[in-house]
């Protein structure tokens, strides 16, 4: 049941491939695939059939989500300078946070701190606000946590706590 959940996720990220951005069709996608983002783990809990392929499921479909949005949401919101070298300088941080985990416990580590919940929270609600929140004011929130979650990751997993 799970992994039918995580399943929706990829379809209705392919999906939102071929609606225009911010479109009706847009948004209840986007949501759809969000609120199943958040069951399929909590049903593979509480049915207690999580497993390694479910989890592996659930990243890959994280992964497909997160490639639709940039490719849908990148050409349509004003980036700043500033915004896209603070964007670069939290993805060098999250890189050298992988090959970390990988020479310390010689396997590739997603850490679910709160603070990475927390950012991914955030990122999910950029396009439900965009247009009411000013980009820049939402950058320097979503910045500041996911600068804090990515340097706490790498804390983390050179702790071996992740």
């Amino acid at each position: 049941m799970a992994n039918a959940i995580t399943c929706i996720r990829i379809i209705c990220s392919i999906v939102l491939l071929f609606c225009p951005a911010f479109s009706v069709s847009f948004y209840v996608l986007y949501i759809l695939a969000g609120i199943t983002d958040v069951l399929d783990g909590m049903v593979a809990r509480r049915l207690e059939c999580v497993s390694e392929f479910g989890s592996r499921l659930d990243t890959i479909a994280d992964f497909i989500f997160c490639l639709v949005c940039f490719i849908k949401l990148i050409p349509v919101l004003k980036f700043e300078n500033w915004m896209l070298i603070w964007i670069f300088v939290i993805a060098i941080i999250k890189l050298i946070n992988l090959i970390s985990a990988y020479v310390v416990q010689k396997k590739f580590v997603a850490c679910h701190s709160n603070l990475n919940k927390l950012t991914g929270a955030l990122l999910f609600c950029l396009p439900l606000t965009v247009k009411v929140i000013d980009l820049r004011y939402s950058m320097v929130v979503i910045g500041t946590v996911a600068t804090f979650a990515a340097i706490q990751e790498g804390h983390f997993i050179r702790k071996g706590l992740s």
